[in-house]
């Protein structure tokens, strides 16, 4: 198992839903989108040029969302 997939089976137990895209920017780089979302807290998308660093940010971003509700 792919740390990233850890990181987003981790995000589901949380109670989040997540997706990720590959894609090409205008330079021709090899980009990925990665989002999750939860009812009550929020929608967050972040950027990246490699799998793994979208994840670790879309953590990051959730766990201070998380830690702001409670």
């Amino acid at each position: 198992m792919k740390y990233w997939e850890i990181i987003a089976d981790s995000l589901a137990r949380s109670g989040w839903s997540y997706g990720y895209v590959r894609y090409l920017d205008d330079e021709g780089r090899q980009m990925y989108s990665a989002d999750a979302h939860r009812e009550g807290i929020g929608h967050f998308v972040v950027r990246a040029d490699d799998l793994l660093a979208a994840f670790l940010e879309l953590r990051k971003e959730c766990r201070a969302a998380t830690i702001t509700l409670n």
